[in-house]
């Protein structure tokens, strides 16, 4: 019997402009396809001119200048299709998709969607919804007591994953999906009689308590800042009255 972890498995991770998900736009995302473990990855690229301004900060990130993008991205509305497209793909064959933080990139092209297609991801996914494994809620929820950061890097050297260009899409997919894998084979007799649908369910109840947990860390420490529950898409936020 081969198991979720050795099976089948996708991965997508986004470049960005900043960390807002409302505002901030992909600069650059990367879907990576793998048969099974140890297969070679088959990987999709894009580049995005975001038609606004790219901070610096977001280049020391990932290195795309506002000027490479300008010369070598393309207009963003095609390039969500495309990416929409893909997902949707990879939930119709039914291969599980590996997201790192998932409510951060999925939310982003979600909200990048409306932008420029007026639509939405929900709208790609109505006929088969998405299997989302979060190695950042996996591993935290498997492993609580740890202490320590939780970054891809971080994971990467804790379960043993080379990880080669960071922040880089494509690269980091990857990385993130070898360290789903990980997670699964380190976990396996808490996670192999799971399917990944059932996994997509229980982690979307992980987070929300990881997120209550965060939140009364907060609140102790007298800070203000909301820990929003919602995974592995957050909702659409009211309009403004």
């Amino acid at each position: 019997m081969t198991y979720w972890y050795e099976g089948p498995l996708a991965a997508f991770d986004t470049e960005t402009t900043g960390v807002d998900v409302e505002n901030d736009r992909i600069v650059s995302a990367a879907l990576v396809v793998q048969d099974a473990s140890g297969a070679r990855p088959r990987v999709t690229r894009w580049l995005v001119n975001p038609g606004v301004p790219v901070p610096a900060a977001a280049t020391e990130v990932h290195g795309l200048t506002e000027e490479h993008l300008q010369r070598n991205g393309r207009w963003p509305a095609p390039v969500m299709y495309e990416m929409a497209e893909a997902l949707a793909e990879q939930a119709a064959v039914g291969r599980p998709l590996v997201v790192m933080n998932a409510p951060f990139d999925l939310t982003l092209l979600d909200r990048e969607l409306r932008r420029h297609r007026a639509s939405s991801l929900g709208r790609w996914l109505e006929r088969s919804p998405l299997r989302v494994l979060d190695p950042w809620v996996l591993d935290k929820h498997l492993d609580r007591y740890r202490k320590g950061r939780r970054t891809l890097t971080d994971l990467c050297a804790h379960y043993g994953v080379p990880l080669e260009g960071a922040h880089d899409a494509a690269a980091d997919a990857v990385a993130a999906l070898e360290v789903t894998r990980a997670v699964g084979r380190r976990f396996a007799a808490r996670l192999e009689r799971l399917s990944p649908a059932e996994l997509h369910t229980l982690q979307a109840v992980w987070h929300a308590a990881q997120a209550r947990g965060l939140q009364a860390w907060f609140a102790r420490s007298g800070t203000e800042e909301v820990v929003d529950q919602a995974w592995p898409l957050r909702p659409e936020l009211p309009a403004a009255a």
